[in-house]
Order: structure tokens, then sequence, then C-alpha cells
């Protein structure tokens, strides 16, 4: 039994110190790109050995891999969950449309959106598993966007005549333009033109049936 504890706790603190460096990872890839990423960084900047590293990722492709996931699921927790409590209708996309934008006003990772970033690097001249990832990643926000307005047209509060992947593609690019105008120095006051953009957007899809934004 004292065997087991031991084993268990080993492991615990396995997993507690890949999570750090997993975050610290997809912070410097949000910032300077997933190339900047690299084992012998990582140890410098958190005081690990590059041996230790290597227990946890075998490959800096591995590294990369993994840090995108890491960002994923961090993405998930500050923008899809928290915008799923809003029930399906027009409440929701716009949920999802601010909650995106909290995420970037927030600092959750330094360089603004991280997809949004390590896409722009990873771009269709770079193949590979890691631009596979990023790019599924990418496409689950924009399914998760373009279901929410469906969502809401069978609400009854989004015009049925819209283009539900027509407007989902807008309000992303909206988003995208907050971003980088966030990144470039305008920062709350991109997000609030961004916010402002895509509430007059949302209005003018909108139904009778829908409740006026915030």
């Amino acid at each position: 039994m004292a065997i087991e504890a031991q084993t268990d706790r080993r492991r615990l603190r396995g997993q507690r110190t890949r999570q750090a460096i997993l975050l610290h990872a997809a912070r410097v890839g949000s910032a300077e790109g997933l190339e900047a990423v690299s084992l012998q960084r990582l140890a410098s900047d958190l005081g690990i050995s590059k041996s230790g590293l290597f227990a946890h990722f075998g490959s800096k492709e591995e590294l990369h891999l993994a840090t995108i996931e890491a960002a994923a699921l961090i993405f998930v927790e500050e923008v899809l969950r928290p915008a799923l409590t809003e029930p399906r209708g027009v409440r929701r996309v716009w949920g999802l449309c601010t909650a995106w934008m909290s995420y970037l006003e927030r600092g959750v990772f330094p360089g603004g959106c991280f997809f949004w970033a390590v896409a722009e690097e990873f771009d269709s001249r770079r193949q590979g598993p890691v631009r596979d990832s990023i790019l599924e990643k990418k496409a689950f926000w924009s399914y998760s966007l373009q279901r929410a307005v469906r969502e809401a047209q069978q609400a009854g509060e989004i015009d049925p005549e819209v283009d539900a992947e027509q407007l989902a593609w807008e309000l992303d690019s909206l988003l995208g333009g907050a971003n980088s105008s966030f990144k470039s120095g305008e920062g709350a006051m991109a997000l609030e033109r961004g916010r402002r953009a895509i509430r007059e957007r949302l209005s003018r899809a909108a139904t009778g049936k829908a409740k006026p934004l915030d």
C-alpha cells in the first residue's frame, strides 16, 4: 500500500509538472509562435533539465501537439463552456462571441488568441500533424458558431433565410479583426468595436422573437 501511495504521488507530481510545462508553452506560443517553443527554451524558462523534459515529450513535434491540445482545453473552459450556459438562440451566439473577446481581454494568452496566432504561423506551406491539429481546432470553433446560428434559427430567433455558414464566417472574421487590432495596441477600444460590429450584425439577422442584446 505504501508503495502504491508513493507511486500515485509521483504520478500526480508528474501530471502537475506536465500541465505547468504546457501552460507555459501555450503562453510562449501565442506570443512568439510555436517555433519558439522548444525543449531547450522551456528548460531554461522553467528551470527544468532538458532530460527531464524529454521524460514528458520525446520530440519537438510531440511537444507542439501537446501544447495545441492544452491550449484547446483552455479555450473550451474559457470560451465554449461559459457560452453554453446561455439558452439556444441569439443570446448563445452572442455569448460565444463575447466570451471569446473576454478571453482576449483577460489575457488568458499574452499573444491574443492562441489559435489565430499559430494558424498564421503554420500556413499552407507548412504541412504535417501540427498544422493539421491547428486547423482541426479552428474548424471546431467555426462549427460551434455555425451550430449556434442554426439552433437560433430553429428557435425562431434568427431569420431562416440567413445563410448560417456565411453568418458564422462573418462573426469569426470580426473576432479575428478585433484580435489583430487588440494585439496591435488598440486594446479595449478594439474589443468595444468588435462587440459593436457583432451586435449590429446579429441584430440585422435576428427576428422579432429575439430579445435585444446587451
